[in-house]
């Protein structure tokens, strides 16, 4: 028999190598995977909310944006408990369209805003196919540095078939992450459609994000979404860009002042930054700064979330009724039949709708 020696000794055997270190310990492990298997109650999970765990903070952010009519009760009830730590913090609305650099934006904004010790949570609204109905949620991918953050949460919500885009539980999601103790909420919207009338309704500043040299100085001129700005910040103003910026930034000047004064006494300004050299970021901070300063001095800060209030108060027992409409055991096989009526002409949809709705009032 051939023994091996270190002189001899094959090239091909195994050698032991070096032990990776554990990045987490075996107790912390165990613990999430614990915590992970088990259906938390509502009580358990408003807790650990309330101490800043974003594990738990995430289940209940899936908990309410549930279609399971069962889940309702348990998400009101943590919605519930965590409302009296709620609303601690500055809500920023953040619009554009796909291909402005908005997730690039937020990231350089965020690590911004973490590194003067705020704690930011980003609700990104990912759009749902109208074909597929998925949705690719890469939010996260394109904010690697932000998503590391201890200071930081990101949640990207499918869109779904909400208005506009705007993922229909976000403003119940907004008062979690307040109880989690995130100061500064950011909301990125889809960027299309009416997804920026949503948002304005449940934030407290609204920037919206441009590009110069691609056509969109033109669109300075269109009411809607202009009105409903509190800031403009041309992005992209880097290398043989900014030169573009500097005169878009003007076209914007001029386009703002067609516009009446905002109820809020705030004149919008206009701003370039690049998220990519962070040159910029700390204006667009600082001029958000200033209009909190000037709205909570002349109480509108306060005046627009309470209208706020109100308003999704009327939108949640919409949602509501909606919900439990179209999960009622009747109508569900009533609504497969008229659904088929309608198709074949049989009757007409205003006297199908009728019919379904006299059968939930029954």
């Amino acid at each position: 028999m051939h023994l091996e020696t270190p002189e001899n000794k094959s090239a091909l055997s195994e050698i032991n190598g070096i032990n990776q270190p554990d990045s987490i310990s075996d107790a912390v492990a165990k613990q999430i995977q614990q915590f992970r298997r088990k259906q938390p109650s509502a009580n358990e999970l408003i807790t650990r909310i309330i101490k800043g765990d974003k594990i738990a903070l995430s289940r209940a952010i899936t908990l309410i944006e549930s279609t399971n009519i069962k889940h309702l009760e348990k998400a009101n009830e943590v919605i519930q408990g965590c409302l009296p730590y709620a609303n601690n913090s500055v809500r920023i609305g953040i619009t554009g369209v796909p291909g402005v650099g908005k997730s690039t934006f937020i990231e350089a904004f965020g690590k911004h805003l973490t590194s003067l010790g705020k704690k930011v949570a980003v609700l990104a609204v990912d759009p749902s196919s109208s074909i597929s109905h998925g949705s690719i949620l890469g939010d996260k991918t394109r904010m690697e540095e932000l998503v590391k953050d201890e200071n930081a949460f990101i949640r990207p919500s499918a869109s779904g078939d909400s208005l506009g885009g705007v993922a229909r539980k976000t403003r119940e999601a907004i008062i979690l992450c307040e109880a989690c103790g995130f100061d500064t909420i950011i909301i990125e919207t889809v960027g299309v459609g009416q997804s920026e009338t949503a948002v304005h309704s449940m934030v407290d500043f609204f920037l919206l994000l441009k590009i110069a040299g691609a056509g969109d100085e033109l669109q300075g001129i269109k009411r809607g979404i202009m009105e409903m700005a509190d800031t403009i910040v041309i992005n992209k103003a880097d290398g043989d860009n900014i030169s573009k910026a500097k005169l878009a930034k003007t076209e914007f000047n001029r386009a703002l002042h067609l516009f009446p004064a905002k109820k809020s006494g705030w004149i919008p300004k206009v701003t370039t930054c690049s998220a990519i050299t962070k040159e910029g970021i700390n204006d667009v901070w600082k001029i958000i700064s200033d209009y909190f300063d000037l709205a909570k001095e002349n109480q509108y800060f306060q005046n627009k979330r309470q209208e706020q209030n109100q308003f999704w108060m009327m939108e949640t027992i919409n949602e509501q009724l909606k919900t439990h409409f179209y999960n009622h055991p009747d109508i569900i096989s009533l609504l497969e039949q008229n659904k088929k009526a309608v198709q074949n002409n049989e009757i007409s949809p205003f006297a199908a709708a009728k019919i379904l709705l006299e059968n939930y009032y029954k």
